[in-house]
């Protein structure tokens, strides 16, 4: 069987046509290519934990944690080592292997906070469990510190288009965004980076964030595709909900664009069905964030998500040497 090659120069017009096509034929598709580069019947189980929560100086209009809004979160310093490293153990204990901090900073800066995050990454590490964090904006010496510290990925997604990026944020720009992917990829860092559908935007400017990173220079090595989780006292309080068969083009468009790449089910994830998020799994989606909550939102609980894999036949995938992209 021929492998399809990883591109890197895909167009709008291109993009488009796929995420339209008749869903059964997208899905088949994604499905063709799913099996060239990664196992069939497994999925990556991950844990998010908010290791510092509220009181955040960005306006993301989605987020409860911004500390412009009124969304009923409140501000909460940054954990103790000791209470991360319990959780990672449980976590571990529930079967997930990659262990997600993430912290409600603009940026991160250096200092003892810091320096508490590194040494969190590093406990993490020392349990066996992949480790990913979130702080916002990073310099080139921070990346590299979590590097020595043990990080296998950094998230830093890029919410949406360039072009209605400007209507969700307007704190930090979408260059400082594509600038800290730039420091984590220099720093040997996995990259981990998607975007939230359901905040208004067009399909184009969905497509658009796709085109973005299917066209950097490597594909990151995961992309979470989130459906918005509405907060009360944000701005997009008022959203309607995505639809289910919305949330699979996505998956099935990111698949197609990036192979080799986890797509992984992300926020929204608890307002699909069983059904629609099997179907999301034959797309093309090969990771799911596991536990109770994602930072400030619900998620499917741990027993029900493993007897919806075990109906379905689907396995936890082992903890991959290079940091999630498990390539068959």
């Amino acid at each position: 069987m021929n492998i399809a090659p990883l591109r890197h120069d895909w167009t709008l017009t291109e993009v488009r046509a796929i995420h339209d096509l008749p869903l059964t034929d997208l899905v088949f598709r994604a499905q063709g290519v799913h099996r060239q580069f990664q196992p069939a019947d497994e999925v990556e189980l991950c844990t998010l934990l908010s290791i510092k929560t509220g009181g955040c100086p960005e306006d993301c209009a989605y987020c409860p944690q911004s500390a412009h809004y009124a969304a009923g979160v409140d501000k909460e310093p940054l954990l103790e080592i000791d209470e991360v490293l319990a959780a990672a153990r449980t976590a571990k204990a529930e079967g997930a292997t990659r262990f997600c901090m993430g912290a409600a900073w603009r940026e991160a800066r250096d200092g003892e906070p810091f320096d508490r995050v590194c040494e969190m990454v590093r406990g993490v590490t020392q349990l066996g469990m992949e480790t990913c964090v979130t702080l916002g904006m990073l310099t080139a010496s921070q990346a590299a510190r979590l590097k020595d510290a043990g990080l296998v990925a950094y998230n830093h997604n890029l919410d949406t288009s360039r072009e209605y990026y400007g209507k969700i944020v307007t704190t930090r720009s979408y260059d400082e965004r594509l600038e800290t992917l730039r420091n984590v990829r220099q720093a040997g860092i996995t990259i981990c980076c998607g975007g939230i559908i359901g905040m208004g935007e067009s399909i184009d400017d969905r497509c658009a964030m796709l085109v973005e990173l299917a066209n950097l220079a490597v594909h990151p090595e995961s992309v979470p595709i989130n459906a918005l989780v509405t907060a009360p006292g944000t701005p997009l309080a008022d959203r309607p909900p995505v639809q289910p068969f919305e949330f699979v083009r996505m998956v099935a468009t990111a698949r197609l664009l990036m192979p080799a790449s986890r797509v992984r089910l992300s926020a929204g994830r608890s307002g699909l069905s069983d059904e629609a998020q099997a179907l999301c799994l034959l797309a093309g989606a090969n990771s799911i964030f596991f536990g109770d909550t994602l930072l400030t939102t619900g998620n499917p609980e741990c027993d029900h998500d493993r007897e919806l894999l075990g109906a379905l036949g689907i396995k936890p995938s082992p903890r991959s040497p290079v940091g999630g992209q498990h390539v068959a």
